[in-house]
């Protein structure tokens, strides 16, 4: 806690002027996110990699950066609920599932959900179940990457599946008026990699790479 305390209060003396204008426009003007990113709650991830700037993200973060298909008995709606407030309230035109490397979550479920004895957090990673069956079956990514890390790249991909479950999500795209994106985040290089389904695997997102990403938006 001392150290986030300081935080504030460096936070407070270097950026706040500038951040206070950006809020005063927000609080007034409401907020228009450029899109919904679902991502992982680990500690050492964070959005900002993509944008600091107040007002351009809709955040949900959990564990495993999972999404319950829909109609799932989860016990938890809130990634629902933010679906579902994001595309009807706030009309995003872009949905982003971010995993990451050395995922816990995701280490977790490849040593077998049955040894958790956690049962919130056993219950709430079945919603990962289904990624694992896929790596079993022999579906990689095309990195060379640890079993753990493999199947955090195609848990990404799972989770893209479980959001078109919702109506709202496979309405939007079937007219062609919003796209889920696939991003992994590599902790030990700080790089992202973005998924193009045209090659299967996942890019590096660089100064090479991202004026073709932008193009395909």
């Amino acid at each position: 806690m001392r150290k986030l305390i300081k935080g504030i209060i460096n936070f407070r003396n270097t950026n706040l002027d500038e951040y206070r204008a950006k809020l005063a426009k927000l609080a007034l003007e409401g907020q228009s996110p450029d899109a919904l990113m679902i991502a992982c709650c680990d500690s050492r991830v964070a959005p900002a990699f993509a944008s600091s700037d107040p007002g351009d993200l809709f955040v949900v973060r959990n564990v495993g950066n999972l999404v319950a298909p829909y109609g799932h008995d989860s016990n938890d709606d809130s990634t629902a609920a933010a679906i579902e407030f994001a595309l009807q309230t706030l009309k995003v035109k872009d949905i982003i599932i971010c995993g990451h490397s050395e995922c816990g979550a995701i280490d977790a479920v490849m040593k077998g959900r049955d040894k958790i004895i956690k049962p919130h957090l056993k219950s709430w990673l079945r919603n990962a179940e289904s990624s694992h069956d896929k790596f079993k079956d022999g579906m990689r990514c095309g990195m060379n990457l640890s079993d753990h890390n493999e199947l955090s790249q195609i848990n990404v991909l799972q989770q893209i599946e479980h959001a078109k479950t919702y109506s709202v999500v496979a309405d939007r795209i079937a007219n062609g008026s919003l796209k889920i994106h696939g991003w992994w985040f590599d902790l030990a290089s700080a790089n992202v990699y973005h998924y193009d389904a045209g090659i299967s695997r996942f890019i590096k997102i660089d100064d090479s790479t991202a004026a073709n990403i932008i193009d395909s938006l």
